[in-house]
Protein backbone atom coordinates (compact mmCIF):
# COMPACT_ATOMS: atom_id res chain seq x y z
CA UNK A 1 0.00 0.00 0.00
CA UNK A 2 2.60 2.19 0.93
CA UNK A 3 4.88 1.97 -2.29
CA UNK A 4 1.07 2.76 -3.95
CA UNK A 5 0.94 6.07 -2.17
CA UNK A 6 4.67 7.00 -2.68
CA UNK A 7 3.77 6.29 -5.97
CA UNK A 8 0.51 8.65 -5.83
CA UNK A 9 2.37 11.36 -4.11
CA UNK A 10 4.97 11.58 -6.72
CA UNK A 11 2.59 11.68 -9.63
CA UNK A 12 0.54 14.94 -7.74
CA UNK A 13 3.97 16.45 -7.78
CA UNK A 14 4.60 15.96 -10.85
CA UNK A 15 0.91 17.07 -11.86
CA UNK A 16 1.47 20.36 -9.72
CA UNK A 17 4.38 21.91 -11.59
CA UNK A 18 2.21 20.64 -14.94
CA UNK A 19 -0.68 22.82 -14.28
CA UNK A 20 1.92 25.91 -13.06
CA UNK A 21 3.34 25.58 -16.97
CA UNK A 22 2.60 28.46 -19.28
CA UNK A 23 2.64 26.02 -22.19
CA UNK A 24 -0.25 23.74 -20.32
CA UNK A 25 -2.20 26.71 -19.19
CA UNK A 26 -2.23 28.04 -22.97
CA UNK A 27 -3.64 24.59 -23.90
CA UNK A 28 -6.47 24.65 -21.92
CA UNK A 29 -7.45 20.84 -22.92
CA UNK A 30 -4.59 19.46 -21.82
CA UNK A 31 -4.43 21.78 -18.73
CA UNK A 32 -8.03 20.50 -17.68
CA UNK A 33 -7.07 17.24 -18.03
CA UNK A 34 -4.48 17.65 -15.39
CA UNK A 35 -6.75 19.61 -13.27
CA UNK A 36 -8.90 16.82 -12.61
CA UNK A 37 -6.40 14.50 -12.48
CA UNK A 38 -4.64 16.68 -9.58
CA UNK A 39 -7.90 17.01 -7.61
CA UNK A 40 -8.74 13.43 -7.82
CA UNK A 41 -5.37 12.45 -5.50
CA UNK A 42 -5.52 15.38 -4.02
CA UNK A 43 -7.30 13.90 -0.86
CA UNK A 44 -4.82 10.88 -0.59
CA UNK A 45 -1.66 13.01 -0.77
CA UNK A 46 -3.01 14.93 2.52
CA UNK A 47 -4.08 12.19 4.29
CA UNK A 48 -0.69 10.06 3.36
CA UNK A 49 1.12 13.58 4.20
CA UNK A 50 -0.33 13.43 7.52
CA UNK A 51 0.28 9.82 8.00
CA UNK A 52 3.62 10.56 7.52
CA UNK A 53 3.82 13.52 9.94
CA UNK A 54 1.78 11.91 12.33
CA UNK A 55 4.51 8.53 12.01
CA UNK A 56 7.43 10.91 12.59
CA UNK A 57 6.16 12.55 15.40
CA UNK A 58 5.90 8.96 16.88
CA UNK A 59 9.94 8.32 16.56
CA UNK A 60 10.32 11.66 17.71
CA UNK A 61 8.72 11.43 20.67
CA UNK A 62 10.19 7.85 21.12
CA UNK A 63 13.36 9.31 21.04
CA UNK A 64 12.68 11.87 23.25
CA UNK A 65 11.29 9.45 25.45
CA UNK A 66 15.14 8.36 26.91
CA UNK A 67 15.33 11.84 27.90
CA UNK A 68 14.53 11.78 32.04
CA UNK A 69 13.33 15.89 31.65
CA UNK A 70 10.88 15.37 28.47
CA UNK A 71 10.15 11.80 29.50
CA UNK A 72 6.57 12.88 30.62
CA UNK A 73 5.92 14.83 27.77
CA UNK A 74 7.34 12.85 25.40
CA UNK A 75 5.14 10.01 26.16
CA UNK A 76 2.19 12.11 25.75
CA UNK A 77 3.02 12.62 22.32
CA UNK A 78 3.62 9.08 21.24
CA UNK A 79 0.80 7.55 22.48
CA UNK A 80 -1.34 9.93 21.00
CA UNK A 81 0.65 9.36 17.73
CA UNK A 82 0.36 6.00 18.18
CA UNK A 83 -3.58 6.29 18.74
CA UNK A 84 -3.94 7.96 15.60
CA UNK A 85 -2.02 6.23 13.00
CA UNK A 86 -4.44 2.71 12.98
CA UNK A 87 -7.06 5.22 11.77
CA UNK A 88 -5.22 6.96 9.23
CA UNK A 89 -3.79 3.50 7.24
CA UNK A 90 -8.01 3.06 7.38
CA UNK A 91 -8.66 5.93 5.97
CA UNK A 92 -6.17 5.55 3.33
CA UNK A 93 -7.10 2.32 2.33
CA UNK A 94 -10.75 3.88 2.00
CA UNK A 95 -9.09 6.44 -0.28
CA UNK A 96 -7.15 4.28 -2.38
CA UNK A 97 -10.50 2.25 -3.33
CA UNK A 98 -10.39 3.02 -7.29
CA UNK A 99 -13.32 5.16 -7.81
CA UNK A 100 -16.18 4.64 -9.97
CA UNK A 101 -15.52 6.70 -13.29
CA UNK A 102 -19.42 7.66 -13.43
CA UNK A 103 -19.69 9.04 -9.35
CA UNK A 104 -19.74 12.50 -10.64
CA UNK A 105 -22.00 11.98 -13.82
CA UNK A 106 -25.81 13.82 -14.08
CA UNK A 107 -28.15 10.53 -14.36
CA UNK A 108 -31.25 9.18 -16.46
CA UNK A 109 -33.82 7.34 -13.87
CA UNK A 110 -36.22 5.18 -15.81
CA UNK A 111 -39.24 3.91 -13.56
CA UNK A 112 -41.30 1.41 -15.07
CA UNK A 113 -44.71 -0.35 -13.62
CA UNK A 114 -44.30 -4.57 -13.27
CA UNK A 115 -46.22 -6.63 -12.04
CA UNK A 116 -49.52 -5.98 -10.66
CA UNK A 117 -51.55 -3.78 -12.97
CA UNK A 118 -52.88 -0.59 -12.18
CA UNK A 119 -51.33 -1.35 -8.52
CA UNK A 120 -47.94 -1.34 -9.97
CA UNK A 121 -48.22 1.71 -11.96
CA UNK A 122 -49.34 3.86 -8.96
CA UNK A 123 -46.09 2.52 -6.71
CA UNK A 124 -44.35 3.39 -9.83
CA UNK A 125 -45.56 7.12 -9.14
CA UNK A 126 -45.32 6.57 -5.60
CA UNK A 127 -41.16 5.84 -6.70
CA UNK A 128 -40.98 8.82 -8.86
CA UNK A 129 -42.52 11.31 -5.89
CA UNK A 130 -40.00 9.73 -3.76
CA UNK A 131 -37.25 10.85 -6.14
CA UNK A 132 -38.29 14.02 -6.90
CA UNK A 133 -38.23 14.82 -3.13
CA UNK A 134 -34.96 13.52 -2.47
CA UNK A 135 -33.76 15.85 -5.68
CA UNK A 136 -35.23 18.65 -4.41
CA UNK A 137 -33.40 18.16 -0.62
CA UNK A 138 -29.94 17.70 -2.47
CA UNK A 139 -31.39 21.15 -4.54
CA UNK A 140 -31.05 18.97 -7.85
CA UNK A 141 -32.55 19.77 -11.54
CA UNK A 142 -35.00 17.35 -12.38
CA UNK A 143 -36.43 17.09 -15.88
CA UNK A 144 -38.66 14.66 -17.13
CA UNK A 145 -38.02 13.26 -20.80
CA UNK A 146 -40.66 10.69 -21.14
CA UNK A 147 -44.07 9.89 -19.50
CA UNK A 148 -46.42 7.33 -19.76
CA UNK A 149 -49.29 8.48 -17.10
CA UNK A 150 -52.38 5.99 -16.26
CA UNK A 151 -55.91 7.99 -15.65
CA UNK A 152 -55.68 7.26 -11.91
CA UNK A 153 -52.27 8.99 -11.06
CA UNK A 154 -49.37 5.96 -11.62
CA UNK A 155 -47.49 5.67 -14.31
CA UNK A 156 -46.76 3.06 -16.93
CA UNK A 157 -43.33 4.01 -17.50
CA UNK A 158 -41.49 7.25 -16.70
CA UNK A 159 -38.30 8.99 -17.56
CA UNK A 160 -36.63 11.83 -16.02
CA UNK A 161 -33.07 13.53 -16.21
CA UNK A 162 -31.63 14.74 -12.56
CA UNK A 163 -28.47 17.19 -12.75
CA UNK A 164 -26.79 17.95 -10.01
CA UNK A 165 -23.31 17.22 -8.02
CA UNK A 166 -22.90 13.71 -7.54
CA UNK A 167 -26.06 12.20 -8.47
CA UNK A 168 -24.79 9.13 -9.99
CA UNK A 169 -23.27 8.38 -6.95
CA UNK A 170 -25.72 8.59 -4.81
CA UNK A 171 -28.41 7.04 -6.87
CA UNK A 172 -26.79 4.09 -8.50
CA UNK A 173 -27.39 1.29 -5.84
CA UNK A 174 -31.31 2.17 -6.73
CA UNK A 175 -31.22 0.22 -10.26
CA UNK A 176 -33.34 -3.38 -9.83
CA UNK A 177 -36.49 -4.47 -8.83
CA UNK A 178 -38.50 -2.80 -6.37
CA UNK A 179 -41.69 -4.85 -4.47
CA UNK A 180 -44.61 -3.27 -2.57
CA UNK A 181 -46.78 -4.72 -0.25
CA UNK A 182 -50.22 -3.03 0.73
CA UNK A 183 -53.53 -2.59 0.65
CA UNK A 184 -55.01 -0.93 -2.40
CA UNK A 185 -57.19 1.81 -2.29
CA UNK A 186 -59.39 -0.69 -4.82
CA UNK A 187 -59.72 -3.50 -2.68
CA UNK A 188 -62.99 -3.82 -0.94
CA UNK A 189 -61.79 -6.74 1.60
CA UNK A 190 -58.38 -5.48 2.65
CA UNK A 191 -56.35 -8.02 1.08
CA UNK A 192 -52.63 -7.30 0.25
CA UNK A 193 -51.54 -7.26 -2.91
CA UNK A 194 -47.67 -7.71 -3.74
CA UNK A 195 -46.95 -5.27 -6.79
CA UNK A 196 -43.34 -4.72 -8.46
CA UNK A 197 -41.86 -1.62 -10.54
CA UNK A 198 -38.10 -1.89 -11.91
CA UNK A 199 -35.87 0.81 -11.63
CA UNK A 200 -32.60 1.92 -14.08
CA UNK A 201 -30.32 4.62 -13.17
CA UNK A 202 -28.08 5.22 -16.02
CA UNK A 203 -25.25 7.59 -16.32
CA UNK A 204 -25.32 10.74 -18.35
CA UNK A 205 -22.59 10.33 -21.08
CA UNK A 206 -20.42 13.06 -22.78
CA UNK A 207 -19.96 12.86 -26.45
CA UNK A 208 -16.11 11.78 -25.86
CA UNK A 209 -17.18 8.84 -24.16
CA UNK A 210 -19.16 7.01 -26.59
CA UNK A 211 -19.19 7.31 -30.34
CA UNK A 212 -22.52 6.78 -32.29
CA UNK A 213 -22.53 6.63 -36.23
CA UNK A 214 -25.60 8.80 -36.69
CA UNK A 215 -26.27 5.87 -39.93
CA UNK A 216 -26.67 3.54 -37.20
CA UNK A 217 -30.01 5.55 -35.75
CA UNK A 218 -33.64 5.69 -37.10
CA UNK A 219 -35.78 8.36 -36.00
CA UNK A 220 -39.37 8.10 -35.89
CA UNK A 221 -41.54 11.11 -35.28
CA UNK A 222 -45.09 10.44 -33.94
CA UNK A 223 -47.65 13.00 -32.20
CA UNK A 224 -47.42 13.10 -28.65
CA UNK A 225 -50.47 12.27 -25.81
CA UNK A 226 -51.21 12.56 -22.58
CA UNK A 227 -53.21 10.21 -20.14
CA UNK A 228 -56.50 9.00 -21.39
CA UNK A 229 -55.50 10.91 -24.89
CA UNK A 230 -55.72 14.24 -22.89
CA UNK A 231 -52.94 16.74 -24.29
CA UNK A 232 -52.59 15.70 -27.83
CA UNK A 233 -50.00 17.67 -30.41
CA UNK A 234 -51.67 18.17 -33.56
CA UNK A 235 -48.08 18.65 -34.53
CA UNK A 236 -45.30 15.15 -34.90
CA UNK A 237 -43.22 17.14 -32.12
CA UNK A 238 -42.67 13.21 -30.17
CA UNK A 239 -39.69 11.56 -31.06
CA UNK A 240 -38.24 7.59 -31.10
CA UNK A 241 -34.53 6.49 -32.13
CA UNK A 242 -34.32 3.43 -33.00
CA UNK A 243 -30.20 1.82 -33.12
CA UNK A 244 -30.09 -0.47 -35.63
CA UNK A 245 -27.14 -2.61 -34.13
CA UNK A 246 -28.33 -2.98 -30.75
CA UNK A 247 -31.96 -2.47 -31.31
CA UNK A 248 -31.87 0.02 -28.19
CA UNK A 249 -35.28 2.27 -28.48
CA UNK A 250 -35.35 6.17 -26.59
CA UNK A 251 -38.34 8.38 -26.94
CA UNK A 252 -39.11 11.64 -25.66
CA UNK A 253 -42.24 13.62 -26.26
CA UNK A 254 -42.08 16.23 -22.95
CA UNK A 255 -41.37 19.26 -24.95
CA UNK A 256 -43.30 20.36 -27.62
CA UNK A 257 -40.38 21.15 -30.16
CA UNK A 258 -39.30 18.29 -31.71
CA UNK A 259 -35.70 19.30 -32.06
CA UNK A 260 -35.66 19.34 -28.16
CA UNK A 261 -37.21 15.88 -28.14
CA UNK A 262 -34.82 14.14 -30.38
CA UNK A 263 -32.33 16.33 -28.22
CA UNK A 264 -33.44 14.43 -24.98
CA UNK A 265 -33.96 11.08 -26.89
CA UNK A 266 -30.66 11.23 -27.94
CA UNK A 267 -29.14 11.55 -24.58
CA UNK A 268 -31.39 8.57 -23.01
CA UNK A 269 -30.20 6.52 -26.38
CA UNK A 270 -26.85 7.57 -25.49
CA UNK A 271 -27.10 6.09 -22.00
CA UNK A 272 -28.51 3.39 -22.14
CA UNK A 273 -25.86 2.38 -25.04
CA UNK A 274 -22.99 3.30 -22.07
CA UNK A 275 -25.05 1.62 -19.85
CA UNK A 276 -25.86 -2.02 -21.70
CA UNK A 277 -21.88 -1.75 -22.01
CA UNK A 278 -21.03 -1.33 -18.24
CA UNK A 279 -23.47 -3.65 -16.98
CA UNK A 280 -21.46 -6.23 -18.97
CA UNK A 281 -18.62 -5.04 -17.45
CA UNK A 282 -20.14 -5.42 -14.10
CA UNK A 283 -20.82 -9.09 -14.79
CA UNK A 284 -17.64 -9.77 -15.49
CA UNK A 285 -16.17 -8.14 -12.65
CA UNK A 286 -18.79 -10.08 -10.43
CA UNK A 287 -17.93 -13.51 -11.90
CA UNK A 288 -14.94 -12.57 -9.98
CA UNK A 289 -15.76 -10.92 -7.06
CA UNK A 290 -19.33 -11.74 -6.07
CA UNK A 291 -20.83 -7.85 -4.65
CA UNK A 292 -23.21 -7.89 -2.03
CA UNK A 293 -24.19 -4.81 -3.57
CA UNK A 294 -25.04 -4.65 -7.37
CA UNK A 295 -25.83 -1.54 -9.45
CA UNK A 296 -25.90 -3.91 -12.43
CA UNK A 297 -28.85 -6.61 -12.50
CA UNK A 298 -31.95 -5.01 -13.77
CA UNK A 299 -33.66 -8.21 -12.63
CA UNK A 300 -32.84 -8.31 -9.24
CA UNK A 301 -35.35 -7.95 -6.37
CA UNK A 302 -33.56 -5.31 -4.17
CA UNK A 303 -35.97 -3.82 -1.85
CA UNK A 304 -39.41 -4.51 -0.09
CA UNK A 305 -41.89 -1.49 0.84
CA UNK A 306 -44.19 -3.08 3.44
CA UNK A 307 -46.93 -0.50 4.40
CA UNK A 308 -48.93 -3.01 7.04
CA UNK A 309 -45.45 -2.87 8.75
CA UNK A 310 -44.13 0.55 7.94
CA UNK A 311 -41.09 -1.34 6.84
CA UNK A 312 -38.70 -0.57 4.08
CA UNK A 313 -36.36 -3.74 3.32
CA UNK A 314 -33.45 -3.42 1.60
CA UNK A 315 -32.27 -7.35 0.65
CA UNK A 316 -28.96 -6.96 -0.26
CA UNK A 317 -27.62 -5.39 3.31
CA UNK A 318 -30.21 -6.63 5.45
CA UNK A 319 -31.31 -3.31 6.75
CA UNK A 320 -34.98 -2.58 7.52
CA UNK A 321 -36.02 1.15 7.66
CA UNK A 322 -39.28 1.78 9.95
CA UNK A 323 -40.18 5.12 8.84
CA UNK A 324 -42.18 4.61 5.67
CA UNK A 325 -43.53 7.99 4.90
CA UNK A 326 -40.63 9.91 5.81
CA UNK A 327 -38.72 7.46 3.33
CA UNK A 328 -41.21 8.19 0.69
CA UNK A 329 -40.54 12.06 1.31
CA UNK A 330 -37.47 11.36 -0.04
CA UNK A 331 -35.35 11.04 3.05
CA UNK A 332 -33.06 8.20 1.80
CA UNK A 333 -29.88 9.08 3.34
CA UNK A 334 -29.66 6.81 5.63
CA UNK A 335 -30.87 4.02 3.23
CA UNK A 336 -28.11 5.37 0.18
CA UNK A 337 -24.69 5.69 3.40
CA UNK A 338 -25.33 2.00 4.86
CA UNK A 339 -25.63 0.55 0.62
CA UNK A 340 -22.62 3.09 -0.11
CA UNK A 341 -20.74 1.41 2.98
CA UNK A 342 -21.28 -1.98 2.67
CA UNK A 343 -19.85 -1.57 -0.87
CA UNK A 344 -16.94 0.03 0.40
CA UNK A 345 -16.41 -3.16 2.71
CA UNK A 346 -16.94 -5.64 0.00
CA UNK A 347 -13.93 -3.60 -1.87
CA UNK A 348 -11.86 -3.16 0.85
CA UNK A 349 -12.13 -7.07 1.10
CA UNK A 350 -10.89 -7.68 -2.93
CA UNK A 351 -8.19 -5.09 -2.58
Amino acid sequence: MFEKLEAVEKRYEELTKLISDSEIIANQTEWQKYMKEHAGIEDIVIKFREYKKTKQSMLDAEELMEDPEMKELAELEYYEAKEKLPKLEEELKILLIPKDKDDDKNIICEIRAGAGGEEAALFAGTLFRMYTMYAEKKHWKLDILNENSTGLGGYKEVSFMITGKGVYSRLKFESGVHRVQRVPDTESSGRIHTSTATVAVLPVVEDVEIEINPADIRMEVFRASGAGGQHVNKTSSAVRLIHEPTGIIAECQTERSQLQNREYAMRLLKSRIYDQEKQKQDAELASERKSQVGSGDRSEKIRTYNYPQGRITDHRIGLSIYQMEDFLNGNLDEMIDSLTAADRAEKLKGN
